[in-house]
């Protein structure tokens, strides 16, 4: 579930991306960068989120 919530909210958000961009530029809309990008920030965020450790270090003295 949490993979597809990921891709759900990247979808969309890089659809907006897309869309406020284009419009600044006075370019047409693109649906298929939306989707390109979609593909790429999904990736990022699923290796971004197994490279960081779940759980805090233990050592002493570094606070």
């Amino acid at each position: 579930m949490r993979y597809i919530m990921t891709i759900f909210w990247t979808f969309v958000l890089s659809q907006m991306l897309v869309y406020v961009v284009g419009s600044m530029n006075g370019v047409p809309f693109s649906f298929t960068m939306g989707l390109i990008l979609t593909v790429v920030f999904s990736l990022l965020v699923f290796l971004i989120s197994a490279i960081i450790p779940d759980e805090p270090t233990r050592q002493e003295g570094s606070h």
